[in-house]
């Protein structure tokens, strides 16, 4: 039923997995919609630009003001939070927040771990870990649900299952949910069915897991935003809770929190707000009828220190996952999220993948780009995507990757590859070379070949044109 870890590095087989889904008309129909409907929805919330302009303005500042404060309001929070009962445990790898999760898991001698939607648990193979130490580990997001019963992962951070028809799922619930002896497509009948499964499970459950969209510092509170009630019962029904969350998603006040939660939901699912929202300061205290008796946060770094560490991309720590760049990517919406092989696809999995994976894993994704733009301007905290894209492009092609055959080559690229574009290089940095260059293409341009690999699929040859402009210039006297 769990997917199964990435074993392999991201760059290898993206453009199979890309065309395969480019091959697949049926497969871009539905992105092409669900993308359309997403962008409407989310234009239809901001009606007025300025009022946009202002709001996205604000939470830049917020989140920038935040991280230029990171490490003093992380010990700020550690402190709040261990005052209000909630131990709080840091892991600098996946590795080790798997072994403080599965740690407490079998201290108390958990036997099911029921989860809420977490990125972060995504981002470390939680499930995958929890299913080698024989402990069970059930998503109850009902997209989440849906992909890990297929042996899948998220295909988007905000829709998980955005690829799945409700045709595939009605086969999939009849096939692997117990119990469903009837095939059916209805929606509401399958919401219903997932809902009587997850219900016994809430109850069922040793451990709670959630992710944290934000922790403020001065108060000691962790925030989840959820539209399903899942969250809020994987938090308060089961014993023990456990929250995961990256260290970037702290803030000082709670008074940063209404700006970010505005832009969260009106540019994740164009929603005014979310049907929940929740926040969490303390386990149970004497007297209350519910909500576990332990509380734990896992503070993940995993790459995060290293991006905070650099002014220019600790600004790929301002993200709130609400998915709007990768709704109006072009690239994003022809090919789908698992063709990345990445946790976070699209336009904020490229720029923040690195530093998770590493450079050299993950070097064609920068390439994966038409630098449209279109991701930097409906970016609610206003990240540069397309200027740190070009700076990763930069890096992949000439930083010195382990690999010795790749040096001065750029990961991705073929020898040929490589010789064409410093030659490109060399061109454009002389002016009498340029003339010359420009000067023989103008004649000789026929020469050129009329297939020219990927480019002549869908265009034109690219042939110069037959007189330069610096030449119709001179004509005209």
């Amino acid at each position: 039923m769990n997917a199964q870890p990435i074993h392999f590095k991201p760059s290898e087989g993206f453009r199979a997995r890309s065309k395969a889904v480019v091959d697949n008309p049926f497969l871009r129909q539905s992105f092409r919609g669900a993308m359309d409907f997403l962008m409407s929805k989310r234009a239809a919330q901001f009606p007025d630009p300025e009022e946009l302009e202002s709001l996205r303005t604000l939470g830049e500042h917020i989140r920038q003001y935040n991280l230029g404060k990171l490490p003093e309001l992380l010990l700020q929070l550690e402190d709040q939070l261990t005052k209000n009962g909630i131990q709080v445990h840091w892991a600098e790898t996946p590795d080790k927040a798997n072994a403080i999760i599965l740690g407490i898991c079998q201290r108390i001698g958990a036997k099911l771990m029921v989860k809420g939607k977490s990125m972060v648990s995504e981002e470390i193979e939680l499930n995958h870990a929890a299913e080698a130490a024989g402990i069970g580990a059930l998503e109850s997001d009902m997209g989440e649900y849906i992909v890990q019963l297929a042996g899948e992962k998220p295909s988007h951070i905000i829709m998980p299952a955005i690829h799945k028809t409700k045709e595939e799922i009605a086969r999939l619930f009849h096939e692997k949910v117990p119990g469903v002896t009837d095939y059916t497509d209805n929606v509401d009948a399958l919401i219903q069915i997932g809902r009587n499964v997850l219900r016994e499970k809430f109850l069922e459950a040793d451990i709670g897991l959630s992710g944290v969209n934000f922790a403020v510092a001065e108060t000691g509170t962790l925030c989840l935003v959820e539209n399903e009630g899942n969250g809020r019962m994987c938090t308060t029904a089961p014993p023990v809770h456990i929250a995961i969350t990256g260290i970037e998603k702290v803030v000082e006040k709670l008074e940063h929190i209404p700006p970010l939660l505005s832009l969260l939901t009106r540019s994740a699912t164009g929603q005014n707000i979310s049907t929940y929202f929740n926040m969490i300061s303390s386990p149970r205290k004497a007297g209350e009828k519910d909500g576990p008796a332990e509380v734990h946060l896992v503070l993940l770094d995993n790459g995060r220190s290293q991006a905070y560490a650099d002014e220019q991309l600790r600004k790929t720590l301002q993200c709130i996952r609400c998915g709007a760049c990768m709704n109006h990517c072009p690239v994003y919406t022809r090919i789908g999220g698992h063709a990345y092989g990445t946790t976070y696809p699209g336009p904020i999995g490229k720029i923040i993948s690195p530093h998770m994976l590493g450079l050299e894993a993950t070097a064609t994704m920068a390439t994966a780009s038409s630098l449209c733009g279109a991701c930097g301007e409906v970016c609610p905290v206003k990240i540069p995507i397309p200027e740190l894209l070009m700076r990763l492009r930069e890096e992949s092609f000439t930083a010195p990757h382990a690999n010795p055959s790749m040096r001065g080559q750029g990961a991705g690229y073929s020898p040929l590859m490589s010789t064409v574009w410093r030659g490109w290089a060399v061109v454009y940095r002389s002016p009498f070379l340029y003339h010359a260059v420009t000067w023989l293409g103008s004649r000789f341009g026929w020469l050129m070949p009329a297939r020219q690999g990927a480019w002549t699929t869908v265009r034109v040859p690219l042939r110069p044109a037959a007189k330069r402009l610096r030449d119709m210039l001179k004509e005209r006297g």
